[in-house]
């Protein structure tokens, strides 16, 4: 089935078992995976399907003003990028995403990470992250 071309969401054991290929096929034993899990349903099944857990989950917070901002100005030609679609994207944010955030935070996996900063601080905070977790210099890691 093309799920992309049919427009529906791929099932997360497909999605977990594409990712546990890619990373069994690489070099790498540390990955970072952007985007993922986005609700309980990814995230068990990555756990049970690939037996870890990550070692840190990234948050990056923004306030949804500043959010909205950003998403109306960033003319990526997404059709869900408009003022109507805006407020269902954070609902479904809220009820999906969040309680994964919640439940990392509860195992204190969770780094927070100030997003309304200026990209260059935003960017030091996160490698700043990275050197942590890394004990060194990240050169290598």
């Amino acid at each position: 089935m093309d799920y992309k071309k049919e427009g529906k969401i791929v099932p997360s054991e497909v999605t977990v078992k594409l990712l546990q290929q890619a990373m069994q096929g690489s070099t790498n034993n540390k990955f970072l995976i952007d985007g993922f899990p986005r609700n309980e349903e990814n995230r068990t099944a990555f756990e049970n399907i690939m037996k870890v857990e990550p070692d840190f989950v990234l948050f990056f917070y923004c306030s949804q003003e500043e959010l909205t901002r950003r998403i109306l100005n960033r003319n990526q030609g997404r059709v869900d990028d408009n003022i109507q679609a805006i407020p269902k994207r954070f609902q479904v944010y809220f009820e999906s995403t969040l309680p994964v955030i919640d439940y990392y935070s509860s195992k204190r996996k969770v780094q927070k990470i100030d997003a309304e900063r200026s990209i260059e601080e935003v960017f030091e905070a996160v490698k700043s992250i990275f050197l942590n977790f890394s004990g060194g210099s990240g050169e290598g890691n």
